[in-house]
């Protein structure tokens, strides 16, 4: 993650601080699916903490890990975390909360479940930030392999039952957009002289 950001030229500038978010989706022997984040932040000038002196450039700030087991529904079967690098060493007690979210689903109504088992006080901003992002991991990895493993090499979404959850929920894949009029035409809708 190195690379430069795609991103047009700007001015003369020093980078001054980065944060790495990196998700890895995993397909358990026993049938269920681990999804884990990774957080990691780091400043290039020597940084001087609150607690524990100065925190030298380059070196991690934040390097918090959270794994979610979850079942095909999503389903949240077990979730554990780590914090290797943290601000304070009371920042750990906020992994706790994070056994509430077992019976939750990586989907609809998910950042509602994270606010209410560890919300304000109750847990970690970091962390928060890091499981809002593990459920697009999720969505993005479970339902794509296991339609691999039902019908390897044999993708053909012309012929899908039900529509599938990702369209209409961005702008390429909107019913009424070239995109789902290609790989999709029974839901695809004609646009209407206003689209």
């Amino acid at each position: 993650m190195d690379a430069p950001i795609p991103l047009p030229p700007s001015v003369a500038r020093k980078p001054i601080y980065a944060r790495t978010l990196a998700f890895r989706a995993y397909a358990r022997e026993d049938g269920l699916w681990d999804v884990e984040g990774r957080m990691h932040d780091s400043r290039d000038y020597l940084f001087d903490r609150f607690e524990g002196g100065a925190l030298p450039a380059g070196e991690a700030a934040h390097d918090m890990s959270i794994r979610i087991t979850v079942d095909d529904a999503l389903l949240v079967r077990d979730v554990v975390a780590g914090m290797a690098a943290r601000p304070f060493e009371e920042c750990v007690q906020a992994t706790a909360p994070l056994k509430r979210l077992i019976g939750s689903t990586l989907g609809k109504g998910w950042r509602r479940a994270i606010d209410e088992a560890m919300g304000g006080t109750a847990g970690c901003t970091h962390l928060r930030e890091l499981l809002f992002n593990m459920a697009t991991a999720a969505i993005q990895a479970v339902p794509s392999y296991q339609e691999h493993l039902q019908y390897p090499g044999e993708r053909n979404p012309g012929q899908a039952q039900s529509m599938p959850h990702f369209v209409d929920r961005c702008m390429s894949w909107r019913r009424t957009g070239p995109v789902v009029e290609r790989h999709y035409p029974q839901f695809f809708i004609q646009p209407s002289d206003s689209d």
